[in-house]
């Protein structure tokens, strides 16, 4: 019996890893075929130390996934049971290839380790459970976007929870023969292998054998099976999640768009030539092995999907379905890749069309549509939710920029915004000199830096485009000129030696015009010697504090709500006069999601005697975009429900009397859609969206000025 066990179940390994050996070694020359990424694997560029953090705190500590309560805690069950249970496959092994009656000293022969093994299996049972009452809770229906699930390869997760229950199952049956024939040693500490060892007490020693046999080959071979198909589904990120956590851009994928690469170098624009470099990414074969590895690693979770502005207001961006499409294009498209060129000319049509060989990238007809490229707000929900850290927005920027540079093709009203900042040095297309007149509006005077930063010159006020040139921004512009002020620090302004940072252009995909721009300020600043800076547009403070470093701008910069709490807690600033107002709080998207800044606005509402502060029910690392991230404050939104409006619709359930936040963007358009509001009966007249240091400084005056004189017509933000 020993023998037709043992070669039953050698037969059966041989042949499942020869069939998973050949998967894995296709997936290992696809990721290989991808565009370098040196940044990634060169450990001078990397940190040991976070590394190690992040499979500690992500893989094991299931960080992302536990902010989900039950299915978090049943996915940490079942990924533990998977961790855990190789001891019970490792008795197994022992059992197969010596003999039944044969253990690991000590570690076979331990009540405490059979007590842990029975224990998560039992957690891992009833984490299925859960994970298929959820599945069957959020079944996606043909046309049901509020399912995560949506486009979803359904099927293959029921499979992956039948064959998990198939390891749990066929597991007990084994250890509980064991036990009955007495070769299971771990006493009574495997209690649930004990009890199911009771059901075959009293059998003869040659049933038991047989039976024993029996329940080893199929507990071996439905891992074995296991194995293969994990390798060819979804769920290959049980292998590979570890290392694309590892492989993340750190932090955490959020903060800086990445430069331009080509061939795994800095695209230099003055030599590059399009025919040899690469312009962003306009084919499958363009990405690199970082790009096919997240793709690779998606689990069509969904997770990215329901946190999506886009998808929640109608849009046909999905972050999952994009990742999704790229995998399956990429996989179509694989033996082609793989191919030298006298295999590629033996293919007929009919095999190119199955490869999609000639199909393009973004199209009408393409992977993916322009409408799904041009809908993202670049707002990073997908890659905070993300449980396996893919990184959405980079893909999605990097597409952009091939069809602006490349295709020139981009919506047409952007293009407008384009040419502004190229003549302009703003969106707006409006003079350099109008950035000093909110300065003449100010009882004090504002030091303007030409040439040197003074020594006793503690920050540039970095005012931004918006700030000086946007009627609602400007607003907040004069209170923090006015609070540092009368807080004593000494801050100066370019005023017309400031450009745009750039952001709008390189969030569009036109990285050429932020270069440019970039080169320009860091030029300005360098020469002035600035290094300490403060910033109120969350755009500008993002660009500055996380982009600039890439072209030689090197920075201590932050935004105003930080030095604004900072002042408060030292005592500079004391608010005294009473807001009796119902304040809910948005959170900016490149203030919060990608530099973390969540608690200092709201540490400052909370020293503001009189508010009362109320949380939208999506906020901190879960809020909701405004709409105008990713350039998008320069496009129409033309397709679903317009996101700012949307957001405003959260806020309104709050009841609020203002609507508070930290960024010019987030002001223009949630007053936008507050004014629709008004105008349709559906928002009390007397609401009003500002700036946290509004209200900072209306409390400290304690005249009732918030710098919200009577509206006048904003600036054209379309």
């Amino acid at each position: 019996m020993f023998l037709i066990t043992l070669l039953v179940g050698l037969a059966g390994a041989a042949v499942a890893l020869a069939l998973a050996g050949r998967r894995v070694l296709f997936l290992w020359n696809l990721f290989k075929s991808g565009q370098p990424d040196p940044d990634r694997v060169l450990q001078v560029k990397r940190d040991p130390k976070a590394d190690v953090e992040g499979q500690v705190v992500e893989v094991m500590g299931q960080k992302k996934l536990l902010k989900w309560t039950v299915a978090g805690l049943a996915h940490a069950a079942v990924m533990w049971a998977f961790i855990l249970l190789a001891t019970v496959y490792l008795e197994a092994a022992v059992a197969l290839l010596f003999g039944l009656d044969k253990h690991i000293p000590g570690l076979q022969t331990w009540g405490p380790i059979g007590f842990v093994q029975d224990t998560i299996a039992i957690l891992c049972f009833l984490g299925l459970i859960v994970f298929s009452v959820i599945r069957i809770k959020n079944s996606p229906k043909k046309l049901d976007r509020k399912s995560r699930f949506k486009g979803s390869h359904t099927g293959g997760a029921w499979l992956i929870l039948f064959m998990i229950f198939n390891v749990i199952w066929t597991m007990f049956f084994f250890r509980g023969v064991e036990w009955a024939s007495g070769n299971l040693d771990y006493g009574k500490g495997a209690y649930f292998s004990y009890l199911v060892g009771q059901l075959f007490k009293g059998m003869s020693h040659d049933t038991l054998e047989v039976l024993e046999s029996i329940g080893l080959l199929l507990h071996i071979g439905v891992a074995l099976a296991f194995l293969v198909i994990v390798v060819n589904s979804k769920h290959l990120h049980i292998f590979i999640a570890p290392l694309n956590v590892m492989f993340k851009r750190r932090p955490d994928g959020l903060g800086a768009a990445q430069p331009m690469m080509s061939n795994g170098k800095p695209l230099d624009f003055e030599e590059a030539d399009p025919d040899e470099d690469t312009f962003g990414r306009g084919k499958i074969e363009d990405f690199t092995w970082k790009g096919l590895l997240d793709m690779a690693t998606c689990t069509e979770c969904g997770r990215c999907q329901s946190q999506c502005p886009a998808w929640n207001t109608g849009k046909p961006l999905s972050p999952k379905m994009v990742i999704l499409e790229l995998r399956d294009h990429a996989f179509h498209k694989a033996p082609y890749i793989l191919a030298s060129e006298e295999e590629r000319e033996k293919f007929t049509d009919e095999q190119k069309l199955a490869m999609e060989v000639d199909k393009e990238l973004v199209g009408e007809n393409g992977v993916i549509h322009p409408d799904v490229l041009w809908s993202c707000t670049n707002c990073g929900a997908c890659v905070e939710q993300c449980p396996v850290d893919i990184e959405h927005i980079d893909h999605i920027l990097d597409m952009r920029r091939f069809q602006v540079m490349i295709e020139s093709s981009f919506p047409s009203e952007a293009g407008v915004m384009l040419k502004n900042l190229e003549n302009k040095g703003n969106p707006w297309g409006m003079s350099e000199m109008k950035r000093l007149e909110w300065i003449a509006e100010l009882d004090f005077e504002v030091e303007v830096v030409d040439e040197k930063m003074p020594e006793d010159m503690e920050y540039l006020f970095w005012v931004g485009c918006a700030g000086a040139l946007e009627d609602r921004a400007k607003k907040t512009t004069k209170a923090v000129a006015e609070l540092l002020h009368i807080a004593g620090v000494k801050f100066g302004v370019l005023g017309p030696m400031e450009a745009c940072t750039g952001d709008p252009a390189r969030r569009l995909g036109m990285e050429f015009v932020f270069q440019m721009l970039g080169q320009q300020n860091v030029e300005t600043l360098n020469d002035a010697g600035v290094k300490k800076i403060v910033a109120t547009c969350p755009h500008c403070f993002n660009t500055l504090a996380n982009e600039y470093p890439q072209i030689g701008g090197q920075y201590e910069v932050v935004h105003h709500t930080q030095l604004l709490a900072h002042l408060v807690d030292e005592g500079k600033l004391t608010p005294v006069t009473p807001i009796e107002e119902n304040i809910t709080y948005h959170d900016p998207c490149f203030l919060g999601r990608h530099n973390k800044v969540y608690k200092q606005p709201r540490d400052i509402m909370a020293k503001v005697p009189g508010v009362k502060t109320q949380e939208m029910h999506r906020h901190k690392d879960r809020g909701f975009c405004c709409g105008a991230g990713g350039a998008r404050m320069w496009m129409e939104e033309r397709i679903g429900k317009r996101i700012n409006t949307e957001r405003v619709d959260e806020a309104l359930e709050t009841n609020p009397d203002t609507v508070s936040t930290a960024c010019p963007f987030c002001l223009v358009m949630l007053g936008d859609a507050i004014n629709e509001k008004k105008n349709s009966g559906e928002a009390k007249e007397t609401l009003e969206v500002v700036d946290v240091s509004q209200l900072l400084i209306r409390s400290i005056k304690g005249d009732g000025s918030t710098g919200t004189e009577p509206e006048k017509e904003p600036v054209a933000a379309e």
